[in-house]
């Protein structure tokens, strides 16, 4: 609990104060250099790995209450890693926004399930005496044990790294940050202490061992509820415990992939790494060689199904990347005293100029003593995890001296690369998503017949606003670099939609690209803030049964897509649906055989 509070004031104060996305490599970044920037992003990257391969390993061993097999032998490896591939296929294929609000509902219901857990342990379960009596500091727990817990513990901070991720595309007040700071800290304090004490309750140590260290090493929850007496509460619990935990490990394995992308892409981006590695799918946008390398890396760390080694090896990584944090802001409010910080770390003591920040120096302290412990008495984290930096360095070295770019001068990829030309206009009539289909033909022309009509009737000069979304997935921040092919695309269908609309009179076309985490929520505040009277859209293609193929069957009701019926819910203005003949080829199969470089025939 405190490591995660002083974690948590150091990345908020951090992202706050540089809104660039990356965490503690972008912390070191301005605190120091380009070097130290990519040493805090290796040593993450390792933990983010890491991670997928633990998350998929436990899963194992809680699926196994439904199915024994599932958690040993040859079966529990092949369910390891269709877990991974199935993280791998997810993240190369992105998330849209929605995902949010379902993992937002799996965290709230994980941790409604540890509370009661919690509150039943301590009414059935709870032993002071129990817990008290098996404490001799030095033998039970022994020093070594208890330096490699205090490491792990960290796996709490990755959290925040991935969050920090996030930095400037969440907009939070000063009190709004302060709060998050202290009810996240709250939390993970009470949950891990009452977790911690009802299940040495459950099943205390004897003899400087636990059942939890052995039988249930690999799902430690459901030792707590194998502890319960009454029979009906024993059995129930253990299911949905299962169920709970299984499904939350294997999104938090997706969490894990997803930070790893972000990040991976800020190193490419930033030519820490080279840019073929967050090389982007081509419809995508995802990073795909980045998260086949992670894949891979994951599955060879999950088969030897040795979770100490796995922590071990975390906590190397995890306090690594800690300690630049809490040094890049201390140094920090040294280097930039007058800078803007929506958040403080409380408790400073002034020195010059600067207010030297307490906590983060306290972070130092305790995460480069955990980390050093860490190295002296782990042997799979002294050597795997100084090996991992060692290659990782000489990577970097080897890579910015060839390429004859400094070691510790930024070098990013030109602006003109990485964004797509956005015209700012600040009033419009009608609101025309383009898509780069033969049915934007026909919305244009809808469009500017309406507009035209207006505009004569207004006596003057009325705008179609052509706008192209860029769906951005949520592996890659929203600025992420897009496809050379994906804005030849773009700005050929603009073109086309901008010639077409200004053929009818007294109509401008405005074109500009936009991006967005959902099409649908992006149409919607893309009208509100432009202002305009009237969305124009298409509505799916007509055919034989809902959802658009041609097996045979009934004719469906309605011809409304998922982005559609958001816009049509949402949106401030009217909205127009231009549907297209039978026989016309869908948005979706049209867009993936149309020639970026040619536009459609009219």
């Amino acid at each position: 609990g405190i490591m995660f509070a002083l974690a948590a004031m150091t990345y908020v104060e951090g992202s706050s104060l540089h809104q660039d996305r990356g965490g503690s490599t972008v912390f070191a970044r301005y605190a120091f250099n380009e070097f130290w920037s990519f040493v805090a992003g290796w040593a993450v990257m390792l933990d983010y790995v890491i991670l997928v391969a633990a998350t998929a390993f436990a899963a194992t061993n809680y699926l196994a209450a439904f199915w024994a097999p599932f958690g040993r032998g040859t079966v529990e490896i092949l369910t390891m890693l269709g877990i991974l591939l199935y993280v791998a296929a997810r993240n190369i294929r992105g998330f849209s926004s929605a995902r949010q609000g379902r993992i937002g509902l799996l965290v709230l219901a994980d941790l409604a399930l540890q509370v009661l857990l919690i509150v039943l342990g301590v009414v059935l379960l709870f032993d002071g005496p129990a817990i008290t009596s098996s404490i001799h500091l030095g033998s039970t727990p022994t020093v070594d044990d208890l330096i490699v817990a205090f490491g792990i513990a960290t796996v709490v901070s990755t959290g925040l790294e991935s969050a920090s991720g996030l930095a400037g595309e969440v907009g939070v007040g000063r009190r709004g940050l302060a709060r998050l700071v202290s009810a996240s800290s709250l939390t993970v304090m009470v949950v891990y202490v009452g977790i911690a004490l009802v299940a040495l309750s459950a099943m205390p140590v004897i003899n400087g061992t636990t059942t939890l260290a052995t039988t249930f090493r690999d799902a430690p929850i459901l030792g707590i509820a194998d502890a319960f007496h009454q029979a009906w509460l024993r059995d129930t619990l253990r299911y949905v415990i299962a169920a709970m935990a299984s499904v939350t490990l294997i999104a938090a394995s997706n969490s894990a992939m997803l930070g790893l992308s972000r990040l991976g892409y800020s190193l490419s981006t930033n030519r820490q790494v080279p840019a073929a590695l967050g090389r982007l799918h081509p419809t995508r946008f995802t990073p795909w060689v980045l998260i086949i390398f992670a894949t891979v890396g994951a599955a060879a760390l999950a088969i030897p199904r040795d979770l100490d080694f796995l922590l071990g090896l975390y906590a190397f990584g995890a306090l690594l990347g800690l300690t630049i944090a809490h040094v890049s802001i201390v140094k920090l409010r040294f280097t930039e005293p007058d800078r803007s910080r929506p958040y403080v770390i409380p408790l400073g003591v002034r020195i010059g100029r600067a207010r030297l920040p307490l906590p983060a120096v306290l972070g130092v302290l305790l995460s480069v003593a955990a980390w050093l412990s860490v190295v002296i008495t782990h042997d799979s984290a002294r050597w795997v995890g100084i090996g991992w930096m060692g290659f990782g360095v000489a990577f970097y070295v080897g890579y910015r001296l060839l390429s004859g770019k400094s070691l510790t001068q930024r070098v990013t990829v030109p602006r003109e690369a990485l964004l797509g030309e956005h015209v700012e206009v600040e009033y419009g009539t009608i609101l025309v998503p383009i898509f780069g289909t033969p049915l934007d033909d026909d919305i244009v022309q809808t469009a500017g017949r309406l507009a035209s009509e207006e505009g004569a009737e207004a006596g003057e000069l009325a705008t179609i606003e052509a706008v192209w979304i860029f769906e951005v997935p949520m592996s890659l921040p929203i600025d992420a670099r897009l496809p050379d092919a994906e804005l030849q695309r773009a700005r050929a269908a603009l073109a086309r939609a901008k010639s077409i609309g200004e053929e009818y009179d007294g109509v401008e076309v405005a074109t500009a690209t936009v991006r967005g985490r959902s099409l649908g929520h992006t149409i919607v505040e893309e009208a509100r803030r432009r202002g305009v009277q009237a969305i124009v859209l298409a509505a799916d293609e007509p055919s034989r049964i809902r959802g658009g193929a041609r097996l045979g069957g009934r004719q469906a009701e309605t011809f409304i897509g998922e982005a559609t019926k958001t816009v049509i819910a949402r949106a401030h203005c009217a909205v127009i649906l231009t549907a297209p003949p039978v026989g016309d080829r869908g948005l979706a199969s049209e867009g993936a055989e149309q020639d970026p470089a040619e536009p459609p025939e009219r």
